[in-house]
């Protein structure tokens, strides 16, 4: 490991996982983390299984966002890594992931809903934030809410 190397692993954002589902969320995450000028960054897909339940879209169509995603996630980070995770629970495809692809951080955009839609879908920025084994870092939503 060169010095450059051991500096990315000790830099918040030497390497920037970044959750991203459709084209249009990861054009705003993307734009949110730009001004932060991350080392590295790797756009991650999660395509939700069913685990023993029909899954929510077909794994073919999840596939083709994930490529919309990842190519607006490019428009703002050229050398942007791509990386496709498959499970039940998106939470621990995101944590696993970061594991994986050896990030310093996570960053993400929290996604609207009130307080009941986040109780009834189990808050996910609540656990991400609780259960990661590295920084999460909360990005600033742009002023219409959006």
């Amino acid at each position: 490991m060169t010095n450059d190397d051991a500096d990315a692993d000790r830099d918040l954002l030497g390497h920037v996982l970044l959750p991203v589902a459709t084209e249009e969320d990861a054009r705003t995450t993307a734009a949110a983390l730009e001004p932060y000028d991350p080392g590295r960054v790797t756009a991650l897909h999660v395509v939700e299984k069913g685990g023993g339940t029909p899954d929510k879209t077909p794994v073919e169509q999840s596939e083709e966002l994930a490529e919309e995603a990842y190519a607006a996630v490019r428009a703002f980070f050229p050398g942007a890594e791509d990386h496709t995770a498959y499970g039940r629970d998106v939470v621990d495809a995101i944590l696993a992931a970061g594991e994986e692809v050896g990030a310093t951080a996570v960053a993400y955009r929290p996604r609207g809903g009130n307080r009941l839609v986040q109780f009834l879908s189990g808050d996910r920025s609540l656990r991400l934030v609780t259960e990661a084994d590295r920084p999460v870092i909360a990005l600033p939503r742009d002023e219409s809410g959006e």
